[in-house]
């Protein structure tokens, strides 16, 4: 009688234990999809590693005309959209391992803080703006629109 005690105390056990695993696997699963890529060319991801990213990483796109601050959250995300004409300026603070920007706007929203890019992301980040509002400003000259050079 007592093996038979022994025996089904063990199937339990086991039945725990493989409780146990599958939901640290589905907590596993539901992080990493709420972390993953935004898709676009131009979108960098804050490492999982730094300050305030390890369960959710903040991602920021760069677009021709607009910048996109995104950060998931344990229901739904934040995501903040600035013009690219709304950009007053970049700010990278590059620290021992990662890199923070901010990113100034000329009106309306707060600036957009970033904590822990990649150094070389942070630069990227930053000559992508600089290269779409160039480019943003080309466009908009009464010259360029009379087709005149």
């Amino acid at each position: 009688m007592p093996e038979s005690n022994l025996g089904q105390g063990g199937a339990t056990l086991w039945w725990v234990l493989f409780a146990g695993v599958a939901i640290a696997m589905a907590g596993f699963l539901f992080f990493w999809l709420k972390g993953r890529r935004m898709p676009g060319d131009h979108v960098f991801r804050a490492s999982r590693l730094s300050r305030g990213n390890f369960l959710f990483p903040t991602q920021v796109a760069v677009t021709p005309t607009s910048i996109v601050h995104y950060t998931p959250q344990l229901f739904g995300a934040r995501e903040q959209s600035i013009h690219m004409a709304h950009i007053a300026s970049v700010l990278i603070d590059r620290n021992l391992f990662f890199s923070d920007v901010m990113i100034e706007t000329s009106g309306g929203a707060g600036a957009v803080r970033c904590h822990g890019h990649r150094k070389a992301d942070a630069v990227e980040m930053k000559r992508l703006i600089e290269q779409f509002q160039s480019a943003y400003y080309r466009d908009r000259r009464p010259e360029a629109r009379d087709g005149r050079s």
